[in-house]
């Protein structure tokens, strides 16, 4: 048996993201109850584990919407459908009131903010924090969930740097 050395460097930022964006992934937002309550766009999002029930997200502690998800025990997950570009657009607009600006939410259970019109949704009980680098990975526990809540029938997609359709039977 051969033991493999593992390199000390690592791929610069600029190669990172550009090897990650060869990387399809649903676009979710992710709200959280608070003062103000809050929500942010991610394709961090995942399924962890079956049993237990568990999924995870990824933050930046430097993000707007951190200190909402560090002090929240509640969050909610909301799958996008292929025609809601401008609510994937909205929740990742620094500098304003997301949910204000959308406007099609209410409050779920522990205040958690509920979007209407989604492909799907979760409401998840926080488990764990893993600090990780410059962000935290936070684990949870699906509590709820609904889906077919909108009209869309398949979800939206990042890739290559920007929001893509999937075609319907593909």
């Amino acid at each position: 048996m051969t033991l493999q050395t593992v390199p000390t460097d690592t791929v610069d930022a600029d190669l990172f993201r550009q090897l990650l964006r060869r990387h399809a992934a649903a676009v979710v937002v992710i709200t959280a109850p608070g003062e103000p309550a809050t929500g942010f766009t991610a394709t961090s999002f995942t399924s962890v584990s079956l049993d237990p029930p568990l999924v995870s997200f990824c933050l930046a502690e430097t993000a707007s919407a951190w200190p909402a998800v560090e002090a929240a025990d509640t969050v909610a997950v909301h799958v996008l459908g292929q025609e809601q570009e401008h609510v994937a657009r909205t929740f990742s607009t620094r500098g304003i009131d997301r949910l204000a600006e959308h406007g099609a939410w209410r409050p779920g259970p522990d205040g958690v903010p509920l979007l209407d019109g989604v492909l799907a949704r979760l409401v998840c009980r926080v488990v764990e924090r893993v600090r990780a680098g410059d962000h935290t990975i936070v684990l949870a526990t699906p509590v709820a969930g609904e889906h077919g809540l909108g009209e869309a029938e398949a979800p939206l997609v990042y890739h290559s740097g920007r929001y893509v359709a999937l075609r319907h039977g593909e």
